[in-house]
């Protein structure tokens, strides 16, 4: 009886997608759309994907990594009296990575991809689906949306037409498109499991679109696009309890990676504005307790003095259930709609305060993110999230400093010895009394990194490198 189950309805699934195709509106059948129906009349992808899959590109990524040497090695009395030669510097390995990308501008040649795909590396080459290869420019990148963009010299290229990622819904038939496992160019199909998912321990701005397309190892930095050839999101990470596909795959929105794009072309990095709260996510036992008869948003349990929040009028308690007209669904999300706008943009926050609703306007200001993208000087702090000492904090006027409020494990500012709690007090001996100044600070430092941090009641000096 299962089995009958199962076989009826894997039909039905397949007849509503032969339905879908093949009954698809005027325009799906005109020279310029892919036609959905073979000689046969039976439905095909085959030709939207022979004008979509040249634009996604395999990346390989050359660094090298220092080899570890025994420190006897560099003990004098140790090398005598074992008559050892004097050291010599290992060369340092080749190592090699492999993931995706996507041509998002045929004419500039730009490329959209991860940042995970590209980080530290010293060479990056692109091949396209026809075997020509090209050196990679990093023109920029983003560690807190995962969003690098890389450029290439070349002719006859073939680029997607980025779709807008808000108009998806779950149920949307998806592809995947990508290099997994080293195998070459691979498309899967799926449906959109999911929308705005958050919290999955990747660092940064989450708003991931959930597949059920097979996305694996080396599909990173590919395509999802939807069924009309678009790009509707990079895809970015899995759940592998086993090590493989799952069923459960994850991308960032391609509205997402737009805006980031359009950044990386402008400054090389992305300016976040910073709005200045603290919040949480509205909860049921929130509403009832502060008689709110909304669903949604994230309530301010802190403003900064002097932030944009202050100069807007936001007050703790104020629950915020919208940016620009577009609903907050948590904290999360919160952070992620502000964060990718820039410095100096005016948002319009719905706001509810004491069960009455009220519009105020703010003016986002220079934002605590470190790790800015396309200047790897900056990425000695990946990982750490950092803001300005405040009223509240333990030492807020006793030290002028910066607070170390969060810490990704495994992150380069953790390997580094940084820890939640730490106060930075200075870069290389320069007193830093603000992220700006830290910011200013560190796009001066080009070589080892010292800094003066405040742990606990000890002062002590760590360095990056």
């Amino acid at each position: 009886m299962r089995s009958i189950v199962f076989q009826t309805g894997r039909a039905i699934a397949l007849l509503c997608v032969a339905l879908a195709l093949g009954t698809a509106p005027a325009p799906a059948q005109s020279a310029d759309r892919p036609v959905f129906l073979n000689e046969d009349g039976l439905p095909t992808l085959a030709p939207l994907l022979e004008q979509i899959t040249p634009a996604v590109v395999n990346i390989s990524v050359e660094s090298r990594q220092k080899a570890e040497m025994n420190p006897l090695f560099n003990d004098p009395f140790f090398r005598r009296f074992f008559d050892m030669p004097s050291p010599q510097t290992p060369a340092p390995p080749r190592q090699m990575s492999a993931g995706s990308g996507v041509i998002v501008d045929a004419e500039k040649g730009y490329v959209l991809t991860n940042h995970h795909v590209i980080d530290n590396g010293d060479r990056i080459v692109i091949t396209l689906k026809d075997r020509r290869r090209f050196d990679a420019e990093l023109v920029g990148s983003d560690p807190g949306t995962d969003i690098a963009l890389l450029q290439i010299e070349a002719e006859n290229l073939k680029a997607l037409e980025l779709g807008d990622s808000d108009r998806l819904r779950v149920g949307d038939y998806v592809l995947a498109i990508g290099n997994p496992f080293g195998l070459g160019q691979t498309v899967t199909s799926g449906i959109v499991s999911a929308l705005g998912r958050s919290g999955l321990s990747v660092d940064g701005y989450e708003d991931f679109i959930q597949t059920d397309a097979s996305i694996n190892p080396g599909n990173s930095g590919g395509a999802l696009t939807s069924f009309d050839g678009r790009l509707v999101g990079i895809n970015t990470a899995i759940i592998a309890p086993s090590g493989g596909n799952v069923g459960i795959g994850f991308a960032v929105p391609a509205n997402m990676a737009r805006a980031v794009m359009d950044q990386l072309i402008e400054f090389g990095e992305v300016r976040r504005g910073l709005l200045g709260v603290i919040i949480q996510d509205f909860t049921p036992d929130l509403a009832e307790a502060l008689d709110i008869d909304t669903a949604s948003g994230a309530v301010i349990t802190q403003v900064e003095p002097g932030s944009a929040a202050g100069e807007a009028g936001l007050q703790p308690g104020d629950l915020i259930v919208s940016v620009d007209g577009r609903a907050v669904a948590g904290s999360a999300d919160l952070r992620s709609q502000i964060g990718l706008k820039r410095v100096g943009t005016e948002v319009e926050l719905e706001v509810i305060r004491d069960g009455t609703a009220m519009t105020l306007s703010a003016t986002l200001r220079e934002g605590g993110a470190i790790a800015a993208a396309g200047d790897r000087r900056f990425d000695r702090l990946a990982g750490a999230e950092l803001r300005n000492l405040q009223p509240g904090d333990p030492d807020f006027g006793e030290l002028e400093g910066i607070l170390v409020t969060r810490m990704d494990p495994g992150s380069r500012a953790e390997s580094s010895g940084l820890e939640a709690g730490d106060i930075i007090l200075a870069v290389n001996r320069n007193p830093v009394g603000s992220v700006t100044e830290l910011r200013r600070e560190l796009s001066r430092a080009d070589g080892a990194l010292a800094l003066t941090v405040q742990r606990g009641g000890a002062r002590i000096f760590l360095v990056m490198r």
